[in-house]
Formats: structure tokens, C-alpha cells, sequence
């Protein structure tokens, strides 16, 4: 167990979850100490990011395509090592002064660097001059690559083989940017020499079997070729006549295939005249050379008398089937020597140039330059570290905050670096856009995210570039988003794109939406219902203006029938007209009581009643909208998310822009071609909420006058209800007397 100190963390919480600050070079030096519970991310993919892929494929240390915790950790620990103060990997930048560099062998490289560019009093090193590996090298000859150039050679033989191995296998790219040898290269070129070299010495032990024409064999194996599949067909041929004279007729072709030849214009290479016989078939017939042959051959059988036949069989005008045997027969030595030929990339310098090289000492001078340049390779890997400190100086933070937490995306003032632009459409724009490469295969896994998502093809005007995107619509409605509809996309660089949909991912986008669903969706269906039944309307009555033309055309052939009364058609219409009755005086039963209600409660009624149908979309929208998640969406393209990173209705509205007029704009509403508004649903708004408040203040009066008889105090309060007979006479003045609430006159009382 480490005896590190622990380090003191800070924590911020954003998108629902907490997540450690990166404010110091320390935090990021102990990045091994931080639960990885509390990363945002574990891995994530080394390209398709918005990040430098130079810098990515040096902390994927093991070139799998991913960056993982650990080669995260590894790259901030070892950037720390060579610097002074840590503090300078959250600063960031280009540059890097020599003061802050703590590695006394990356410092000396670091002013070998731009003493190399010609500028030895540098005091700072920038990321530019470290990067260009050709300048930096330009004027060397020996820089620990393992490859040499004609220049490392020290004498001009030596220089000559170098450029020999480079013209006859092609050359590796020195760090000069010149094409130079490795040891690889050398050992194959000395291969192939030492090869073409032990095939020659073959012919030369027997050349008298090997090359039976001398100097002309290889021009008589040429003509032999040539024509070697021919001259086999015309002996076969014959053979086959010898066997069975009723053949010959077919075997030197039809009379109708000449008539169909001769009826076009003829060439002697033709390809129909080609594929006849060399010469006509007979049983035992030789071969003709110079007669009596096909003209679209006589060329060939002209070479094969001339440069085989001649030199090799002596002067003949006509081949039989054992001459071709022995002519062949006496190239076959020669045949099998070509089919074993070795060192043909060599070949081109000559066999007494390639005999001088194996003689002279230039392998071993060439072997000892590549092993006096490899020891320099420790040297050359600490300048190549100049600019690996460098890239991780200017990114590593930047990787962090993408990657440990995930603060550039929830502060919104920096593009995360897996936002790859701004799609504007539908008066939106949504900046949580990702690139993917499978549509379908990405939306299996990103439609876990519980968000609404659009999946557009992207191509750039001008150049035919394609790309594809997914964009996260987190705020306002998808009432006019479909597949086909078209928008702009903007890259990262500003470029521009266009963006049409291809695939949508269907979840809610706000609770207002999901309240008025329900009745959109009603609307939908009754206008499809309408457009249906009118349709099957306009059907029916083209069927019966098309009956009734019929009927009008054969008036004349149609007897009138009489028309008889069906009465089962008669007891259905009533049992019908029954049903419909009943329906309608349910319906107005239930209405009828509706209406009876005071208003405040009819109000309170079809509030109810717009919650109970708009509730359950709106429940499900709520709890939708809880669940929405980054995560999926990010882990289909790679990454391994390890935090609830929540898209609630703040933060989804601030990742997609809903269109409004800039502060202090002005607004002309004079709109030539807007429709008139109309009065009547403010006039209707306001004679509800006034008869809605004037039945609640009566229903309030009725109230307390129901308390006042049956408690005898006023609603809410516990002061007494009045004396009827306060101030009134005396039945002795002509008054009246009460007894509770019942009043005599007074005379009355007074009587026995």
C-alpha cells in the first residue's frame, strides 16, 4: 500500500452527480489516488474526437485504439516528473520556457532542438519547432532512427551500394525526411544479390545443355512459347483424324462457319480466323511453316522458324509431331533454369555489377553505420520527449476535464471534446451533437438514453465529403421533426454541412409537450379517419354515377320491378334508431348533471377531466425526462461512462437553443399576409374566469349560510349570529316580542 499522503480533493456538483475539481497540477499528479468510482469516464476512444490524435496515440501507450485510466494516470505523472512545477500542465499553451523544465537530459535536448533551427540563444521552446522532426534533423546524417542515407557513408563506394539497395528495393524514410537503408532493407538486398548470382553460375557450369541455341536460346524459347499451344492443338487434331477419318470434316471446321466469317471484312487476326487450325488436319500431316497456313498464325510459325527451329533442328520448312517433340526437348533445360530464377530486383544492375558489390566490403561498412546510428537512439528518443512534454503540457488538462469529470460540457463556455458542432434546425440548434459510424448499430445502444435523437447524413457542397451525426433534441417539441427534414451543420472548424435525417429515436422532450399530445394525437386520427371516409365517399359516389349511367344507357332494356318491403331491414333500422336513442340520452344525462354543478365546480370538473386524459402522457414524460442520460449515448461510441450523467430540463435547455429575438431588437407586427386575430377566445377567457370567481364567491356565501343556521356562528369565525329582536319595541309600545326566530306581535304574547 502506498505511504503517499492523501491528497485533499475538491468536488463540484453538476448534472445531478458530484465531480472532482482539476484546479491544480497536483490534482492531476494524483489522479492514482481518486477512487475511480468518482471518475466520470474509464475509457474512452483514442480518434473521432475533438482532440489532437497525435497527442491521444501518445497516451494510448498500447496503440489499442482506447485511453484508459491507467495510460491516463501515467501520462499525467510522467508530465509532472519532467517539470519544475505541475502548475504549468493546468496552464496550458504552445510554449514552454527551459526554467520550467526539471529533466536535466530533456532540457539539453530541448536546446539541441532549436540550436538545430538555427537558434541557439533560444530561452523557450515552442510545440512548432519541436514538432518538425525534418528540420530538426535536416542537417544530420547519423540521428538514431537505424537508418542511414547515401550521405552517413564516409567513402563514395559504400555511398554507391546504399543508393543501389534504394533504386533496386526502395528506400525507408530517414528522420531527415531522405530516403536511407535499415538493416532490414541491406540484408534483403545482399540476399537477392548473392541469389541472382548462384542462378548464373548455373548456366555458366552447363551452359552446353542449359543453352542449346547460345546466345539465341532465349529468343528460341520465346518463339516456342509463343506458339507452343497452337502446334499441340494441330498434332492432336491429326492424331484424333489417324484414329477416325469420318473427323477430319469437323476437325478442320464447318463450311458454315466460313460462310458466317466471310460475310463480314476479313483481318488476319481476326479473332474467328485465330481460332481455327494452323493448317488443315490429316491423319500423320506435318506442320507446314512457311504454306499452306493460317494467316492469322503466319507471323508466329515465321519466328518459330527463324529462332527455333532453324538453329536448334536445322533448315526445315515443315515440322513433324517427333521434330516438335525434340525441339521441345531441347529448350526444357533451358525452361526449367528461367522457372528458377532468383534475384530478379537485382537484375537490373547487371551480373558483373552485382558479382563487384558481393566482392567488396560495402555490407559490413553498411551494417556498422546502422549500429553507430542505432546508439544514438537514446539521444533522438529525448528530443522526440521535447515534443511529448510539450503536447501533454497543452492537452492533458484539456483530456482531463473531458475524461476525470466532465466540466467543459456541464459549464457550456468550451465544447466537450466528444461535441463535434452545432446542428441549426427546426429554429433550433443543438449543440450535443456525436459523430458516429453505424446509424442503426449506434441507436440499439443510444436509445437507452431515454432522449429524443435524430440521426442525419451530412454531406459538404463542393467537395462530396460525408459524415454522419447523431444530435440530441432536449428542448421545445418534435412536431416538425421527421425523416427527410433538412438542416445545416456546422463542424467544429466552421464548415458547413448539409444535414438531412435519417433515423429519429422517439422519447419526450418536455412535460408541455406530453400534455398536449394526447390531443394531437386525436386530431391526427380524426383527420385520418376524415380523409378516409371522404375518400371512400368520392368512391362510392363515382360507383353510383357510374350505375346510374349504366342504368340510364339500358333504360330501355329494364323491366320495372316492383319494390317489396324488407322487414328484417325494418326491425334492424328500429333496433338502430333504439340504440342510438339510449346513447344520446346517457350522453345528455351525464351532461345534463354536469351543467347542474355550480360553475366553479363545472371549471374544476373539466380541469379534472383534461387531467385525467393528458395525466398518464404526462406522467410518463416526467419520468422519461428523470431518466434522461448521457451516458448511452456516449457509450455507443466508444466510451466507458461511469456516472449517472443526467440531461435534466435545465441543462437539455441549455444544449438546445430555441429560437428568440436578440435583446433590444425591435418587432414590426404590420404583417401583410397575416391572418386577422381574433377576439372572441379572449372574450370567452375572460367571461369564464369572471363567472368562475362570481360562483366561487356565491357558493362561498351559501356556505357560510348553512353554517350560520346550523351552528350559529359565521363560516371561519366564532361570532354569533344577530338578535332578531335587537332594538325592536316592546309588546307594551305596540311592538313585537320573538321567541327565537319566531316573532308574534306583542299583544298576542301578552294574552293568558
Amino acid at each position: 500500500m502506498s505511504s503517499t499522503p492523501a491528497h485533499n480533493w475538491k468536488f463540484f456538483r453538476a448534472g445531478g452527480f458530484n465531480q472532482v475539481s482539476l484546479e491544480t497540477g497536483a490534482d492531476l499528479l494524483h489522479l492514482d489516488q481518486l477512487d475511480q468510482k468518482l471518475w466520470v469516464a474509464l475509457a474512452c476512444p483514442a480518434t473521432g474526437l475533438e482532440f489532437d490524435a497525435k497527442t491521444a496515440a501518445l497516451i494510448d501507450t498500447d496503440k489499442d485504439g482506447r485511453i484508459r485510466a491507467p495510460e491516463l494516470i501515467a501520462a499525467a505523472q510522467w508530465a509532472g516528473a519532467m517539470l519544475k512545477d505541475p502548475d504549468a500542465l493546468i496552464k496550458g499553451g504552445d510554449s514552454l520556457e527551459f526554467s520550467a523544465i526539471a529533466d536535466a537530459g530533456l532540457l539539453a535536448s530541448a536546446k539541441q532542438i532549436c540550436a538545430n533551427l538555427g537558434n541557439p540563444n533560444a530561452t523557450a521552446i515552442t510545440l512548432a519547432d519541436a514538432s518538425d522532426s525534418t528540420k530538426i534533423f535536416a542537417n544530420t546524417t547519423l540521428n538514431g532512427d537505424g537508418i542511414i542515407i547515401p550521405e552517413s557513408a564516409k567513402d563514395e563506394a559504400t555511398k554507391a551500394v546504399i543508393a543501389d539497395i534504394i533504386a533496386c528495393l526502395g528506400g525507408v524514410t530517414d528522420r531527415t525526411g531522405k530516403p536511407g537503408v535499415d538493416q532490414a532493407k541491406t540484408d534483403a538486398f545482399f540476399a537477392e544479390c548473392a541469389a541472382f548470382d548462384a542462378w548464373n553460375k548455373k548456366v555458366e557450369a552447363d551452359a552446353a545443355a542449359i543453352l542449346p541455341a547460345g546466345a539465341g536460346t532465349a529468343a528460341a524459347a520465346a518463339a516456342v512459347q509463343a506458339i507452343k499451344a497452337k502446334v499441340d492443338d494441330y498434332f492432336g487434331r491429326c492424331r484424333l483424324a489417324a484414329f477416325d477419318a469420318r473427323a477430319i470434316h469437323l476437325l478442320n471446321r464447318k463450311e458454315e462457319e466460313y460462310l458466317a466469317i466471310a460475310a463480314q471484312d476479313l483481318s488476319i487476326t481476326a479473332a474467328e480466323i485465330a481460332a481455327f487450325p494452323l493448317a488443315q488436319v490429316g491423319p500423320g500431316k506435318p506442320l507446314p511453316l512457311t504454306k499452306d497456313i493460317n494467316p492469322a498464325h503466319a507471323a508466329a510459325l515465321a519466328a518459330l522458324q527463324a529462332n527455333a527451329v532453324q538453329p536448334l533442328l536445322g533448315a526445315k520448312t515443315e515440322l513433324n509431331e517427333a521434330d516438335w517433340a525434340a525441339l521441345l526437348a531441347k529448350l526444357s533445360a533451358y525452361e526449367a533454369w528461367t522457372a528458377a530464377k532468383a534475384g530478379a530486383v537485382v537484375e537490373k544492375l547487371g551480373l558483373a555489377r552485382v558479382r563487384e558489390i558481393l566482392a567488396g566490403k560495402s555490407r559490413e561498412a553498411i551494417t556498422a553505420l546502422i549500429a553507430e546510428d542505432k546508439a544514438l537512439e537514446p539521444q533522438a528518443n529525448t528530443i522526440a520527449n521535447v515534443e511529448k512534454l510539450l503536447r501533454f503540457v497543452r492537452d492533458l488538462r484539456k483530456l482531463a476535464v473531458n475524461y476525470v469529470n466532465f466540466k467543459d460540457l456541464y459549464d457550456g463556455r468550451i465544447p466537450a471534446i466528444f461535441q463535434t458542432g452545432t446542428l441549426f434546425l427546426d429554429q433550433r440548434s443543438c449543440t450535443l451533437c456525436l459523430p458516429v459510424e453505424n446509424a442503426a448499430r449506434h441507436a440499439t445502444m443510444a436509445g437507452l438514453a431515454g432522449t429524443y435523437l435524430a440521426y442525419c447524413d451530412c454531406v459538404r457542397s463542393g467537395t462530396g465529403e460525408k459524415r454522419q451525426i447523431v444530435a440530441a433534441f432536449t428542448n421545445g417539441d418534435s412536431d416538425n421533426l421527421m425523416v427527410g427534414r433538412n438542416g445545416v451543420f456546422y463542424d467544429r472548424a466552421g464548415r458547413d454541412w448539409d444535414a438531412t435525417i435519417t433515423k429519429i429515436v422517439d422519447n419526450p422532450i418536455s412535460i408541455r409537450q406530453a400534455f398536449w399530445s394526447p390531443y394531437k394525437k386525436l386530431v391526427r386520427f380524426i383527420e385520418e379517419q376524415v380523409a378516409k371516409r371522404a375518400a371512400a365517399a368520392d368512391a362510392e359516389a363515382d360507383k353510383k354515377m357510374a350505375a346510374a349511367a349504366t342504368a340510364t344507357a339500358n333504360v330501355d332494356k329494364v323491366k320495372p320491378e316492383a319494390k317489396k318491403v324488407d322487414v328484417g331491414t325494418v326491425a334492424a333500422i328500429s333496433v338502430a334508431i333504439a340504440g342510438i336513442g339510449t346513447m344520446l340520452t346517457t350522453i345528455l344525462g351525464y351532461v345534463t348533471g354536469l351543467f347542474k354543478l355550480p360553475l366553479w365546480q363545472l371549471y374544476l370538473a373539466l380541469v379534472g377531466l383534461l387531467l385525467v386524459v393528458s395525466g398518464p402522457s404526462m406522467l410518463i414524460a416526467w419520468l422519461k425526462l428523470r431518466k434522461r442520460n448521457l451516458g448511452p449515448i456516449l457509450d455507443a461510441n466508444g466510451w466507458a461512462v461511469n456516472a449517472k450523467a443526467k440531461i435534466n430540463v435545465p441543462f437539455g435547455a441549455s444544449l438546445t437553443k430555441v429560437a428568440q429575438l436578440p435583446p433590444n431588437a425591435s418587432l414590426s407586427t404590420n404583417d401583410r399576409f397575416g391572418e386577422t386575430p381574433s377576439t372572441w377566445p379572449k372574450l370567452v377567457l375572460a367571461v369564464i374566469i369572471i363567472s368562475f370567481i362570481y360562483s366561487l364567491l356565491n357558493s362561498y356565501y351559501l356556505v357560510d349560510k348553512i353554517a350560520v343556521s346550523t351552528t350559529g356562528y359565521h363560516l371561519g369565525t366564532q361570532e354569533p349570529k344577530e338578535d332578531s329582536t335587537k332594538n325592536k319595541k316592546d309588546a307594551t309600545t305596540g311592538g313585537t316580542t320573538t321567541t327565537g326566530t319566531n316573532a308574534v306581535p306583542a299583544a298576542e304574547a301578552a294574552k293568558p
